[in-house]
């Protein structure tokens, strides 16, 4: 299925693209505005190169430091195209200072996003170097992440209303990965981010494990990367274990409903545990629903929220520049006061299976009666239930611009470099 016959991009124009004929002939993506065929299917990893040309920031007007990854390698500005005045997003990294799993991480996370076509998968637009710094330019998503949201709006849970557009969207992008063999094992709030129109679009691309071996879809993955400790939490126990059995696209439905807890509550299961307290946690099952219970030691915690860990998204990078903080808040630590729909207690039951086969699909989920006011309600509904925009750009950095950027954050070099990614 191709972006073009997504039924979401039907119904409404959530980014505005960077018109073709205003881009230049060194784009790394130049069929945006063409038709794929019906059954496309993303190449393998390292299937295609993917040539990335030298220097078109004089088409960027950086705007704003939005946030950092990469222990400061990577910066997140907010930017302007000039040609067209289109906002975007900025990701700009010194190749130099990289090492190569930073350097293999953003590969991926940039040539496979460029690759997709789906309205709920995050897009590269485009892709360039200028003398060491490799620039990746994003669509900027004007309400960022949903874990933002819900540490600015929602410290106690957003809505199962707000849930419920949120999840569904972000599982109609997981069905998408799901259905061409891909596995995103790196589902998280900070990963859904929120354009203006509502549109939820599912970034952190760089942990992206094929299911397809020499043409043949495998029954199992047992590829497993090196996780940042913040990511943990997420991770479902056959990905912690690491044995034989190995794990498969169920894996994403054990994070989709840990990711329903961080929306609902406030706070993320097992995040002040250590991590070996959290890993005997998760492979003998919770004692009960997460929505409800105290999974949280009063100790102070090992773990850390970090803008640095090699899983961050673009998301987690705009939510916070100073959020590096110990989670042991009283809030946190504090089994959650709401009372929560059947619907809900459900859903999170079955995505949090011990047994990954118990675990519906991302299709069979998309039918789950939590979701049936989603699919019953007037389309584009979701802006509706977010604060305003102008409350939004109030509570965070982003929205007003007084000050531009007047030099480039990278080192000036007067000869011309060509990079190619395999």
């Amino acid at each position: 299925m191709s972006c073009l016959d997504c039924s979401c991009l039907k119904r409404r124009t959530p980014v505005k693209s960077i018109s073709q004929s205003k881009e230049s002939n060194t784009s790394i993506y130049p069929h945006w505005a063409g038709e794929l065929p019906q059954c496309w299917i993303p190449p393998v990893l390292g299937g295609h190169e993917i040539p990335v040309r030298f220097n078109e920031a004089h088409n960027y007007e950086l705007q704003q430091e939005l946030g950092k990854r990469f222990n400061d390698l990577t910066t997140i500005y907010l930017a302007r195209h000039t040609p067209t005045g289109t906002l975007v997003t900025a990701q700009l990294t010194d190749l130099d200072d990289c090492s190569d799993e930073h350097v293999i991480f953003l590969q991926n996370e940039a040539v496979m996003s460029s690759f997709f076509r789906h309205c709920n998968i995050m897009v590269t637009w485009k892709m360039f170097t200028v003398g060491t710094w490799l620039w990746v330019i994003y669509p900027f998503m004007a309400y960022g992440s949903a874990s933002n949201l819900v540490k600015t709006f929602y410290p106690d849970g957003m809505s199962e209303l707000l849930i419920g557009n949120i999840l569904f969207e972000t599982l109609k992008g997981l069905k998408y990965l799901h259905q061409n063999g891909y596995i995103h094992r790196s589902v998280k709030g900070s990963h859904i981010l929120i354009s203006e129109d509502g549109l939820v679009s599912l970034s952190g691309l760089g942990h992206l494990c094929s299911m397809v071996r020499r043409g043949e879809r495998a029954k199992v993955a047992y590829d497993f990367p090196n996780f940042s400790t913040a990511m943990l939490p997420w991770l479902s126990p056959e990905l912690l274990r690491q044995d034989l059995h190995g794990y498969n696209v169920k894996s994403d439905i054990y994070s989709l409903g840990i990711t329903a807890c961080e929306l609902a509550t406030g706070r993320v299961p097992f995040m002040d545990m250590h991590r070996t307290q959290m890993l005997l946690q998760k492979l003998k099952g919770p004692p009960q629903n997460p929505l409800y219970d105290n999974t949280f030691p009063c100790e102070e915690s090992p773990m850390k929220i970090s803008r640095s860990g090699v899983d961050s998204g673009i998301g987690e990078s705009v939510v916070a520049a100073s959020m590096t903080q110990t989670m042991t808040s009283d809030r946190l630590r504090a089994p959650s006061p709401r009372t929560f729909s059947a619907a809900l207690q459900n859903l999170v039951e079955i995505c949090l299976q011990q047994d990954p086969d118990k675990r519906p699909s991302a299709a069979m989920l998309l039918s789950h009666q939590f979701f049936k006011q989603v699919r019953d309600q007037a389309r584009d509904s979701l802006p509706s239930l977010l604060p305003s925009l102008a409350q939004h750009q109030k509570h965070s950095s982003v929205g007003s611009f007084p000050v531009i950027l007047k030099k480039y954050p990278y080192k000036s070099t007067d000869e011309a470099k060509e990079w190619t990614f395999h």
